[in-house]
């Protein structure tokens, strides 16, 4: 049974929704940590409704965060918690976008999905094992998860692109070049920017990168 998540939303700034943008966050974050995204986007995406869950489990880190699994390192959880965490969080995350999809009267390819840091995870988990592909993927200073088994297991392959600080004490620059590989080698059209002298965060650059990609990906944008 999946757990409801809930969300913020911002309207499309035109009025009329014709994609839709979903933000996912980062460990101990929330919802609302993304949807600001929406403040610089949404003038050059008038036509698109943004929004952003919470996940669904308080993070154990911040009590006022949330986190889609725990984090052994971090948190001292189990791997068998992380994993089956990953399990519950990626059928939330389904029933999620296929709720929003049906609520704005919109299909999986006006869709693209944002996240960062654990939500780049999900992202990279989550829609390249879903029937039909969404739009584009932009993952924020993430990691794929379980990179052996995304070949076999990828049912659509929509394009994605990686940005990643290369000051990141978080997540390791590296695992932008991993992902990628993986990524390339299962058959996905990748694309990489590196945001110079950035640490864990998003950087001007690399919004104003994710804007062209989101534009040029995502129909009714």
């Amino acid at each position: 049974m999946t757990r409801e998540l809930q969300f913020g939303r911002k309207a499309a700034k035109s009025g009329q929704g014709r994609s839709l943008v979903i933000f996912l966050h980062g460990y101990g974050a929330d919802g609302a940590d993304l949807l600001g995204l929406a403040d610089p986007l949404a003038p050059h995406m008038p036509d698109t409704v943004f929004t952003a869950p919470n996940a669904p489990e308080p993070c154990a880190n911040n009590p006022f965060g949330f986190q889609w699994f725990p984090i052994p390192w971090l948190d001292g959880s189990t791997q068998e918690a992380a994993a089956g965490g990953l399990v519950r969080s990626a059928a939330d995350i389904n029933a999620f976008i296929d709720a929003r999809l049906a609520e704005e009267g919109l299909t999986p390819d006006r869709l693209a999905v944002v996240g960062f840091s654990q939500g780049t995870m999900m992202a990279l988990h989550v829609l390249p094992r879903r029937a039909e592909p969404v739009a584009c993927i932009v993952g924020f200073s993430g990691r794929l998860l379980e990179p052996e088994r995304l070949a076999a297991e990828a049912v659509s392959k929509p394009p994605v692109l990686l940005l990643h600080g290369d000051q990141d004490p978080m997540v390791p620059f590296e695992d932008m070049g991993l992902a990628g590989s993986a990524l390339t080698d299962a058959g996905f059209e990748t694309y990489g920017h590196v945001m110079k002298g950035t640490g864990h965060g998003i950087a001007p650059d690399g919004l104003s990168v994710a804007l062209g990609f989101l534009k040029e990906k995502l129909p009714g944008a």
